[in-house]
Parts: structure tokens; sequence; C-alpha cells
């Protein structure tokens, strides 16, 4: 099965990425373990954590072979960022902008293309290079009637990120596909049983979701 047939499946399982922004390679498995238990599909490393790549590739070897968690990259800003990231076992790529370089490099590389966008000219734009799916970021202050408006002539499946938190998820989740999760999940310093319980409100506040 290609990634953007795996990612669909995870997203539609779990519509939540965990963003481990700051996260190092002595800690991720842990990190990765609570999510994994927890019931999340989704996680990407921003390449600006330290040593992210390492990060990734341990990430790769222990989940992309089995378990929940499909493991990608984020805070992809160049061609060459997109190849290493691949290389590292990085089966999605994410950017806060939306650069048609590295779009059309990560659809080359196989993998399914999120870059970022904040207005209709930038979406466009990211859709014709040939992006799978939007990143509405930052989207914390807009809200999501943001995403409301945008949704009216953007068809592409749209991710909200920044200012998402398990009391608004229901808000988000009513008008975006899926939303991206950093400091409120994960920051460095947390601990195991913090990460642990900030995982567990989200997963009870997604429950509540779709009960609705």
């Amino acid at each position: 099965m290609n990634n953007i047939n795996v990612f669909s499946q995870k997203l539609a399982e779990f519509p939540i990425i965990a963003i481990l922004r700051g996260v190092k390679p002595g800690e991720i498995k842990d990190v990765c373990s609570v999510l994994d238990n927890g019931g999340f599909t989704l996680a990407e490393v921003p390449l600006n954590s330290p040593d992210a790549l390492e990060s990734i590739r341990v990430m790769s070897a222990q989940f992309n072979q089995g378990g929940r968690l499909m493991i990608g990259a984020g805070t992809v800003l160049s061609e060459e960022d997109a190849v290493n990231a691949a290389e590292a076992g990085a089966r999605y790529i994410i950017s806060p902008d939306s650069n048609p370089l590295v779009i059309r490099k990560t659809k080359e590389l196989g993998l399914v293309s999120i870059p970022g966008f904040m207005t209709p000219t930038e979406g466009f734009s990211a859709i014709r290079a040939g992006a799978d799916y939007l990143k509405c970021f930052p989207c914390g202050k807009l809200g999501s009637g943001h995403i409301k408006d945008l949704k009216a002539v953007i068809k592409k499946p749209i991710f909200a990120v920044g200012g998402v938190s398990a009391s608004n998820l229901a808000e988000f989740l009513s008008i975006a596909d899926g939303v991206g999760i950093g400091s409120e999940l994960y920051k460095p310093g947390k601990s195991i049983a913090e990460i642990k319980a900030a995982v567990q409100a989200f997963v009870t506040s997604f429950a509540t979701c779709k009960k609705r």
C-alpha cells in the first residue's frame, strides 16, 4: 500500500498529528510509545529539533514496520531536507510554507506532501504543485472560522495547526480534516507522566467529538 493510502487510513482512524518539536533521539522511543499506546497514529519530528534525522531513523525502525504510528518530518524547507528526511524513513513531509520545489520533490520521492498556507493564493499554488493536504498555519488567533472560509473555495483536506487544544478540539475538527498538536502534547522537559496525561486528554476529547 502506498504512503498516501496509508496516511489517509491513519488520519481517518485518529485525525491528530503529534508534533514533537525539540525531541531528542535518546527520548524518542519512550515518547512515541506513549503516543502509540494511547491511540495516536501520526507523529512528526520537525527538522529544527536536535539531531532530528536520527530521531526519525529511530522512530522509523520501531514503528514503520509495525505498530500504529506513521512517521513524518516537519519544518522541511528545501529539496535537500525532503531527500534527507525520506532517507531517514519519513513517510510524509510537512512544511510551514508552500514551496513548490519541496512539494514536487516530496511527490517524486513517493511521500505525502503537506505544505503550510494561510491564504487562498498560497493554497492554490500548493495544490497546483501537487500537494496532497494543506496545513493552515498558524490558525490559533484566526480560529476555525478562517478555515471554514478557506474551505468555501479550497477542496483539498486542511489541517489546523497552532492554537489547537483538547478543549477546542471539537470546534476545529468540526471544520478541519485534521489537526497538528505541538506543545500541548510534547515540549522539552515534559515528563512521560505529563505526556501520558496530555495524550489521554486528547483521546478523550476526540471520543467526545465522535459521539456528537
